[in-house]
């Protein structure tokens, strides 16, 4: 298990952060995670190309939310079969490194890469923890001042009496901390896990310690929903490009469902069958 927490309530919720607590996924990928991606990948030729796949790994995808190592695998794969990347020239390669090392690791962050580099000397990976330290630092110096959605504060201060509170995300440990800080609702989490706490799925294996139907995620990613799943959570998805709408469905009406014990079965149902609509699996331009 990554974190265990104490149990002290009834219940347990999970939250993500990035694109679920604070409107930050734009702002990070689109001015933090793409940039470097074109600078350290060489990707300055098919730029374009790039920030597209990207942009659709990372936010408008089922893909949405995952670790940002497995993303950057997947966006240069979506690259790699792009038919206009073909026609100019440019060979995308997937470093089988980094493959083999998130295929083995369950702690996908700098730390973990920092040790597999110094023990292995691979360029590969060398290259990877570079363009991964690159993007912390623009993260550091690029959000700031991004307030949580409405409803979240009023969310978790309803929670806090009856639910341990776990912030679930696979957002660096560091950066999480400082913007759960910055806007004064850390007091409400018992814990903040970020990648180097481990997966969400491992995270979320706190639930065991609690009674059925008395844990929940709160998520904008299918990735959430499927740590939730392996995990006997309830799931309340905050829906991507709605996400106001959403929280402010789960302060009015979802909280009391989920502590009144009615929130499993159809209630669920319906929220799961209108979060699949959001996020297509394949993009919207031709691949190869």
């Amino acid at each position: 298990m990554a974190y265990e927490i104490n149990k002290q309530r009834e219940f347990l919720v999970g939250i993500d952060s990035d694109g679920c607590a604070f409107d930050t996924m734009e702002l990070k990928h689109k001015e933090c995670f793409i940039p470097n991606i074109v600078n350290y990948y060489e990707l300055q030729g098919v730029s374009k190309y790039a920030r597209e796949a990207a942009e659709f790994v990372n936010l408008y995808s089922k893909s949405r939310g995952i670790n940002r190592f497995p993303a950057l695998i997947e966006a240069l794969e979506w690259l790699q079969r792009r038919p206009e990347v073909r026609a100019r020239g440019y060979k995308i390669s997937i470093p089988q490194s980094l493959r083999d090392w998130i295929s083995g690791e369950s702690k996908l962050g700098n730390p973990a890469l920092a040790k597999k580099v110094a023990d292995s000397g691979d360029t590969e990976l060398k290259r990877a923890l570079e363009w991964s330290e690159a993007v912390n630092l623009a993260v550091k110096n690029m959000v700031r001042g991004v307030p949580p959605f409405p409803f979240v504060r009023e969310s978790l201060q309803r929670l806090e009496s009856e639910a341990d509170i776990l912030v679930v995300s696979a957002t660096p440990n560091e950066a999480l901390t400082a913007e759960w800080n910055e806007h004064d609702i850390a007091r409400y989490a018992r814990a903040i896990c970020g990648q180097e706490s481990g997966s969400k799925k491992e995270t979320l294996c706190n639930a065991a310690k609690y009674p059925a139907d008395h844990t929940l995620m709160i998520g904008d990613a299918p990735g959430d929903y499927k740590a939730a799943v392996a995990n006997n959570c309830l799931f309340f998805p905050i829906n991507p490009g709605n996400e106001e709408k959403s929280w402010e469905r789960f302060y009015n009406e979802a909280i009391d469902k989920f502590l009144g014990g009615t929130f499993a079965g159809e209630y669920q149902e319906a929220l799961l069958r209108e979060f699949d609509e959001y996020l297509p699996a394949s993009p919207p331009w031709p691949v190869g």
